[in-house]
């Protein structure tokens, strides 16, 4: 009866080890049109990194505001509506990236968490000793778009805007990042 017992438990003990491993390559065999980067990377950049004063690096709450600005049907009065308004939707980490010549940092979506690697979901790179930044965002199926974005380092802060047109409107998106981590002394 023990020995019965005994066999059982073993059995379940070891399929729920295998069940995890499973599980977890499972994970890992998931294919994405994002850059990939595991956290054994994660953990390599940061340790590498050097001591910069003012470097954007660090943990955000990002917010959008999209607005719309054109002339209604048959009116020549221009307005402006809020199409979408979404508060610290998102939450992302900015690194900074030793390891490419074509971009300063990167940055990786933190909504989700217990992934084997992180996605690369857009990238940042900084112009000449200013505190404006060109900011990458990539799209599914290897499409991005492009924001000009500005370093508040009083306040930790970047925020960024894009324009586009689309028949008689324009529409204006701005992104704005808050910095939740490193907080400033």
């Amino acid at each position: 009866m023990i020995r019965k017992i005994l066999t059982v438990i073993i059995f379940l003990g070891v399929s729920s080890c295998s069940l995890q491993k499973l599980y977890s390559l499972k994970q890992v065999q998931k294919s994405s049109d994002f850059e990939q980067i595991d956290f054994h990377d994660l953990a390599q950049r940061y340790m590498y990194k050097e001591e910069i004063s003012g470097s954007i690096e660090g943990i955000y709450a990002v917010s959008v505001v999209v607005l719309r600005k054109g002339k209604p049907f048959l009116s020549s009065v221009e307005r402006e509506k809020i199409v979408e308004r979404k508060e610290n939707y998102s939450t992302v980490a900015i690194i900074r990236d030793p390891n490419n010549a074509n971009r300063e940092y990167l940055e990786i979506s933190l909504d989700k968490s217990q992934l084997p690697s992180y996605s690369v979901r857009g990238e940042f790179t900084k112009l000449a000793e200013s505190n404006l930044l060109i900011y990458r965002h990539f799209e599914p199926r290897k499409q991005s778009v492009t924001y000009t974005f500005t370093y508040d380092a009083a306040r930790d802060m970047l925020e960024g805007v894009r324009k586009e047109n689309s028949g008689n409107s324009e529409f204006t998106y701005t992104l704005t990042y808050v910095k939740l981590h490193p907080k400033r002394v």
